[in-house]
């Protein structure tokens, strides 16, 4: 979502700021801006539509000078995409940044206008800051102002205020949108997540929900959400800024698919014994013996990864489990049977649909276990225990590492339940260790295919509709490589259990529409067959991926082939992840789309 960035420094903020905001546009957004407060004490701010580089020339034409400066990359959630609806915000004194959804704002701007205010823009953010400068034109100071206006908002938020005349004053805040304060030397910063502030501190405070602090150069005071003082741990966070270069690739999304094997590899690392023959995965309070059924809930990419853990837990572990898009979740309020175990799965952590299902779950669920890519974040934080999935900085917007090192994380965990369960016999559990162990060399084998894989998009990339295929724990698959083709080409692509197409999509089936079949030849390959034959009965193309046994049978008519290295069954979901993201990457690449920042979507969605 939108990016925050704040400074009280010692040079000129400015370039700073754009460089910071520069490490935040793996987030999403479609306009930038910043405002400062000069050495006179006048508040001014520079706005542009668009890239960052269009803010950068209105810079170089149009300087902004100041030692104190707020920044912001938005994502539109109310308004177009113009310059007025461009943060920051001003009204009066006050100008603010904002990432989050203020809910009453209708209602707060109809009170603004009885006041005789008028808006500037279609945003609910503007209304921020002109009920804060109301309330300074009343007498307030900056400090009292915010915090009386805190109290009328509902919604989400993480608001920065900066003030004309105040040089050494920022006012931060959070409700259900994360923000972190940067500790330097004589100087302090604001960021709405660590990477904006890599290369300014490694020392940094996260606020916890419903907090405001007053910063200066000197420091923070933090308040809680009640008013009262409240102390916030000072971390050291390692975040090495060289992560979020591109480090040779043309695209972030082609680097972090490279990065695959050894991320997957650094998962088993840590949720394996050093021989890879144990688990040392740990689950404080949780007894899987007592545990009477599964709850995972997520959203887009990491639902797909509980969806293929679903199938692992009740073929491996014997646990039954129900899996849930988080935006749905607590609106149909459903039942926890006694003994629930709920898994809340998000790579950022601050997924705003799933901290929400995770605090609806709170004190229905016997426990609650989160797997998660950023171990400070809110959904960590207020989980009973969170397993990171180890997948490092993940900067392209469509998810690649994170779904496999999720999909491995899992895998783990599943094994640990069904030999806590007593459902795997000490045999089988060895060599379905020793299955995982071969994850990072098969990986690094069906990376290698990737020419094969870009000749095929290109002829994917001329269609206007995909039809993605697979049956059982590949299902989810066929799921998660419509997802992606959709997310960064634009291309419409829908995933289906093989099993369904004759319930209605075998309509879609022409000659111009392929469809991608994701089938290793496991139990389930002569039913999924049978099913390409009725797509080529009707004239349609198939795409199959799979092993060379199933290539093989598959028979010499089917149009296009891209083989896959042998994988045992537990393994293959995370392994065929490999070519549906090259697929649609290569696609992309074939439309010209921005691969890395795809139109509307942003990497971490802090609002319903």
């Amino acid at each position: 979502m939108c990016g925050i960035v704040g400074i009280l420094g010692k040079h000129e903020v400015s370039p700073i700021i754009l460089e910071a905001l520069r490490r935040l546009e793996y987030r999403g957004y479609d306009s930038a801006g910043i405002a400062t407060v000069n050495e006179a004490g006048a508040l001014d701010r520079r706005r542009a539509v668009g890239k960052l580089v269009n803010l950068s020339d209105v810079l170089v034409h149009d300087p902004l000078p100041g030692r104190a400066g707020i920044g912001h990359t938005r994502w539109a959630t109310h308004g177009g995409v113009t310059t007025e609806n461009a943060h920051p915000h001003r009204a009066g004194q006050v100008s603010v940044v904002h990432n989050g959804i203020i809910e009453n704002f209708a209602r707060l701007r109809d009170e603004l206008a009885a006041a005789g205010k008028v808006m500037e823009s279609q945003t609910d953010t503007e209304t921020v800051a002109a009920y804060v400068a109301l309330a300074m034109e009343n007498g307030a100071e900056p400090a009292d102002a915010v915090r009386e206006v805190l109290g009328k908002l509902e919604g989400a938020y993480s608001l920065l205020f900066l003030f004309d005349g105040e040089k050494d004053l920022m006012i931060a805040a959070r409700k259900n949108s994360p923000l972190a304060i940067g500790h330097g030397d004589g100087e302090m910063y604001v960021g709405s997540d660590a990477i904006a502030l890599a290369n300014l501190t490694n020392r940094i405070t996260y606020l916890e929900e419903g907090d405001w602090a007053v910063i200066t150069r000197a420091g923070a005071t933090i308040y809680d959400a009640s008013g009262k003082r409240a102390n916030r741990e000072m971390r050291e966070v390692r975040l090495d800024a060289t992560r979020i270069e591109k480090a040779g690739y043309k695209h972030f999304m082609m680097k972090e698919i490279a990065e695959q094997p050894t991320v997957v590899g650094g998962v088993l690392s840590a949720y394996l014994s050093g021989d890879g023959t144990g688990i040392t995965m740990e689950l404080p309070g949780v007894d899987f013996t007592k545990v009477s059924r599964v709850s995972i809930v997520a959203c887009g990419t990491a639902y797909y990864a509980g969806l293929v853990a679903k199938y692992w837990f009740e073929h491996y572990a014997r646990l039954p489990v129900d899996i849930d898009v988080a935006s749905e979740f607590r609106y149909r309020e459903p039942p926890f049977a006694e003994g629930t175990l709920s898994v809340f799965v998000s790579q950022s952590g601050e997924t705003a649909d799933t901290l929400a299902a995770l605090r609806y779950s709170r004190d229905r669920a016997a426990h609650i276990v989160s797997l998660v890519n950023s171990p400070e974040s809110s959904i960590a934080r207020e989980s009973d225990v969170a397993l990171p999935i180890h997948a490092g900085v993940e900067v392209s917007v469509a998810s690649t590492k994170a779904f496999t090192c999720m999909l491995a994380t899992f895998a783990v965990m599943v094994l640990k339940a069904a030999a806590d369960r007593g459902q795997i016999a000490p045999a089988e559990l060895t060599e379905r260790l020793a299955d995982l162990r071969k994850l990072p060399g098969l990986m690094s084998h069906a990376i290698s295919i990737e020419g094969e894989l870009d000749r095929a998009a290109r002829k994917v990339a001329e269609a206007h509709d995909v039809l993605f295929l697979g049956r059982g724990q590949m299902f989810p698959l066929a799921l998660e490589g419509a997802l992606k083709l959709k997310e960064i080409s634009y291309l419409h692509a829908e995933g289906y259990a093989s099993g369904e197409l004759k319930h209605g999509p075998i309509a879609l089936v022409d000659k111009e529409t392929p469809t991608v079949v994701l089938a290793p030849h496991d139990g389930l390959f002569e039913k999924t067959v049978s099913n390409m034959q009725e797509v080529m009965a009707r004239g349609g193309r198939v795409l199959l991926i799979a092993d060379a046994r199933g290539i093989a049978q598959a028979g010499s008519n089917v149009w296009r082939t891209i083989t896959m290295p042998d994988a045992p069954e537990l393994i293959q979901p995370i392994l065929y992840a490999i070519p549906a993201q090259l697929l649609a990457y290569h696609a992309a690449i074939a439309k010209g789309t921005d691969v890395d920042q795809p139109r509307n979507l942003a990497k971490s969605v802090t609002v319903e």
